[in-house]
C-alpha cells in the first residue's frame, strides 16, 4: 500500500509541471500582446490552444494517479 501512495505522489509531478507550462503560455501571450496589440484575436486563439494542450498533460497525469491508486 505504501508503494502505491508513493507512486501516486511521484506521478503528481506532472500536474505541477503543467501549472508551470500554463504560466509560460500566458506569459508568452502577454509579452506578444504588448509588442503587437493588433493581432490580439490570433494570439488569444494560440494561447487557448497552448493552454488546452498543456492542461491535457495534467489530466493524463491525474488519470495515471487514479489508475495507480484505484486499479486492481
Amino acid at each position: 500500500m505504501a508503494a502505491k501512495i508513493l507512486g501516486a505522489g511521484i506521478a503528481t509531478i506532472s500536474i505541477a509541471g503543467a501549472g508551470v507550462g500554463i504560466g509560460l503560455v500566458f506569459n508568452g501571450f502577454l509579452t506578444a500582446l504588448a509588442k503587437n496589440p493588433n493581432i490580439e484575436n490570433k494570439l488569444f486563439v494560440y494561447a487557448l490552444l497552448g493552454f488546452a494542450l498543456t492542461e491535457a498533460i495534467a489530466l493524463f497525469g491525474l488519470m495515471i494517479v487514479f489508475m495507480i491508486l484505484f486499479a486492481l
